[in-house]
């Protein structure tokens, strides 16, 4: 390891990761490419610095200045390169024979929400989320805080056309089950026997109507009419416990 000079700007194509959970999911998964670690040398000593990347040390008021408003980077910050492309007929040959739920995001855009979503999806086993390429958000240092870890360890397949890969995730063997507050039928009513896709839309707009149109069906989770609706990303922790309880 070396001293620094005041950190510089990433690539624009380059994700920065902040933070210790993000920062040692990323170092310790193999898949993932990492280029530039910035750490203060309290934070440095708690880690094991792989072989061959470069880190300065810095102070923390410099780290903060890296990162947006002042992020909290509990001493880490890491320029890595974005993970390698998942395909859908691979993720869906390693599922065969399970029963993981997968996860069909459908224009969801906000990098929290994603991130949130795919925490929940590592925490029930999930096997992988499924969105489009241009309609969700590119690997980001806010994405990967609030993944908090996830984002190194749940595949993440992006495809160009989510109506046809829904056709390719039935021919798997999965029912599919659009979650929509307009249906009559409850998720745990829905969730049969066979392998569980959840599609879920974003957030106001909810599913387009042909992503709907692809679904085996629709239901809706039980919350209280007081409330219209949930945040995307608590309603995909609740039907992922909901296809688990189903499971146990």
């Amino acid at each position: 390891m070396r001293k620094g000079h005041r950190p510089s700007k990433q690539p624009s194509n380059r994700p920065r990761f902040w933070g210790k959970h993000a920062v040692y999911a990323a170092l310790d998964n193999p898949n993932r490419v990492c280029r530039k670690l910035w750490a203060t040398r309290d934070a440095a000593a708690q880690i094991v610095i792989p072989n061959g990347l470069t880190v300065d040390f810095a102070e923390a008021s410099d780290l903060g200045r890296m990162v947006p408003n002042d992020a909290p980077h509990q001493g880490l910050v890491l320029d890595v390169d974005p993970l390698e492309d998942v395909w859908l007929g691979d993720l869906l040959a390693e599922g065969a024979g399970t029963s993981r739920p997968l996860l069909i995001l459908d224009q969801v855009t906000d990098p929290h929400n994603v991130g949130a979503i795919l925490r929940s999806a590592a925490a029930f086993d999930a096997l992988g989320i499924v969105t489009q390429d241009r309609h969700a958000p590119p690997e980001s240092g806010a994405l990967a805080k609030a993944a908090s870890g996830a984002l190194e360890i749940v595949p993440w397949v992006r495809v160009v056309n989510l109506s046809r890969a829904l056709e390719d995730i039935a021919e798997a063997g999965f029912w599919r089950i659009g979650l929509t507050g307009r249906s009559d039928r409850l998720l745990g009513d829905a969730i049969g026997t066979a392998r569980v896709a959840l599609v879920l839309g974003a957030e106001g707009e909810g599913m387009r109507a042909n992503t709907e149109a692809h679904c085996d069906e629709l239901a809706k989770l039980p919350i209280s009419n007081k409330m219209e609706s949930l945040n995307v990303s608590n309603a995909a922790a609740i039907a992922l416990y909901a296809t688990a309880a189903a499971r146990a």
